[in-house]
Protein backbone atom coordinates (compact mmCIF):
# COMPACT_ATOMS: atom_id res chain seq x y z
CA UNK A 1 0.00 0.00 0.00
CA UNK A 2 1.04 3.91 -0.43
CA UNK A 3 3.22 4.57 2.30
CA UNK A 4 4.42 8.31 3.15
CA UNK A 5 6.73 9.27 5.80
CA UNK A 6 7.87 12.82 6.27
CA UNK A 7 10.94 13.77 8.45
CA UNK A 8 13.31 16.73 9.19
CA UNK A 9 10.95 18.90 11.33
CA UNK A 10 11.88 20.79 14.53
CA UNK A 11 12.08 23.52 16.70
CA UNK A 12 13.94 26.37 14.74
CA UNK A 13 14.17 30.05 14.88
CA UNK A 14 13.13 32.95 12.44
CA UNK A 15 15.37 32.90 9.67
CA UNK A 16 16.72 29.56 10.32
CA UNK A 17 16.28 26.66 7.95
CA UNK A 18 15.30 23.18 7.75
CA UNK A 19 14.82 20.71 4.76
CA UNK A 20 11.88 18.13 5.32
CA UNK A 21 12.21 14.85 3.49
CA UNK A 22 9.09 12.54 2.56
CA UNK A 23 10.27 8.88 1.83
CA UNK A 24 7.80 6.98 -0.87
CA UNK A 25 6.78 3.40 -1.01
CA UNK A 26 4.15 1.13 -2.60
CA UNK A 27 4.02 2.99 -5.72
CA UNK A 28 5.74 3.77 -8.89
CA UNK A 29 7.65 7.22 -7.54
CA UNK A 30 8.77 8.28 -10.72
CA UNK A 31 5.89 8.67 -12.04
CA UNK A 32 3.56 10.69 -9.81
CA UNK A 33 4.00 14.82 -9.51
CA UNK A 34 4.53 15.24 -5.61
CA UNK A 35 3.52 17.92 -3.21
CA UNK A 36 4.18 20.00 0.13
CA UNK A 37 1.19 21.07 2.04
CA UNK A 38 0.80 22.40 5.48
CA UNK A 39 -1.61 22.70 8.34
CA UNK A 40 -1.47 24.86 10.96
CA UNK A 41 -3.45 25.16 14.15
CA UNK A 42 -6.94 26.03 14.13
CA UNK A 43 -6.35 26.23 9.63
CA UNK A 44 -7.50 24.33 6.72
CA UNK A 45 -4.25 22.01 5.17
CA UNK A 46 -2.83 24.32 2.07
CA UNK A 47 -0.30 23.56 -0.45
CA UNK A 48 3.53 24.65 -0.32
CA UNK A 49 4.50 23.52 -3.37
CA UNK A 50 4.65 20.87 -6.39
CA UNK A 51 7.04 19.13 -8.17
CA UNK A 52 6.65 17.15 -11.59
CA UNK A 53 8.00 13.62 -12.16
CA UNK A 54 10.96 14.47 -13.63
CA UNK A 55 11.11 17.57 -11.69
CA UNK A 56 11.59 20.10 -14.27
CA UNK A 57 8.54 22.09 -13.35
CA UNK A 58 8.26 23.33 -9.91
CA UNK A 59 5.42 25.53 -8.36
CA UNK A 60 5.11 27.47 -4.98
CA UNK A 61 2.23 29.22 -2.77
CA UNK A 62 3.46 33.12 -3.16
CA UNK A 63 3.91 32.85 0.54
CA UNK A 64 6.76 30.67 0.69
CA UNK A 65 8.05 31.89 -2.78
CA UNK A 66 11.89 32.42 -2.71
CA UNK A 67 12.69 30.88 0.66
CA UNK A 68 11.64 27.33 0.13
CA UNK A 69 12.66 24.93 -2.57
CA UNK A 70 11.38 21.36 -3.79
CA UNK A 71 13.49 18.59 -5.04
CA UNK A 72 13.25 14.98 -6.02
CA UNK A 73 15.06 11.75 -6.42
CA UNK A 74 13.55 9.17 -8.03
CA UNK A 75 16.43 6.55 -7.29
CA UNK A 76 15.14 7.45 -3.96
CA UNK A 77 11.41 7.67 -3.64
CA UNK A 78 11.66 10.57 -1.99
CA UNK A 79 11.13 14.66 -2.54
CA UNK A 80 12.64 17.25 -0.13
CA UNK A 81 11.51 20.88 0.81
CA UNK A 82 14.11 22.73 1.62
CA UNK A 83 13.00 25.68 3.56
CA UNK A 84 15.22 29.14 4.35
CA UNK A 85 14.42 32.21 6.25
CA UNK A 86 12.04 30.69 8.17
CA UNK A 87 9.16 32.86 9.59
CA UNK A 88 6.99 32.39 12.70
CA UNK A 89 3.77 32.11 10.01
CA UNK A 90 5.56 29.11 8.68
CA UNK A 91 4.75 26.80 11.97
CA UNK A 92 2.90 23.85 10.80
CA UNK A 93 2.73 20.25 10.75
CA UNK A 94 4.15 19.44 6.69
CA UNK A 95 2.45 16.66 4.67
CA UNK A 96 3.92 15.41 1.28
CA UNK A 97 1.47 13.84 -1.07
CA UNK A 98 1.57 12.38 -4.39
CA UNK A 99 -0.55 13.77 -7.06
CA UNK A 100 -4.03 11.46 -7.95
CA UNK A 101 -3.52 9.39 -4.82
CA UNK A 102 -5.35 9.59 -1.47
CA UNK A 103 -3.05 8.76 1.03
CA UNK A 104 -1.59 11.30 3.62
CA UNK A 105 1.64 10.25 5.69
CA UNK A 106 1.31 11.22 9.59
CA UNK A 107 3.12 14.81 8.93
CA UNK A 108 6.00 16.21 10.30
CA UNK A 109 6.11 19.36 12.49
CA UNK A 110 7.55 22.54 12.23
CA UNK A 111 7.95 25.42 14.87
CA UNK A 112 9.27 28.39 14.18
CA UNK A 113 9.99 30.08 17.64
CA UNK A 114 12.63 32.63 19.33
Amino acid sequence: QVQLVESGGGLVQPGGSLRLSCAASGFTFSSYAMSWYRQAPGKERELVAGINTVGGSRKYADSVKGRFTISRDNSKNTVYLQMNNLRPEDTAVYYCKAKGLGSWGQGTQVTVSS
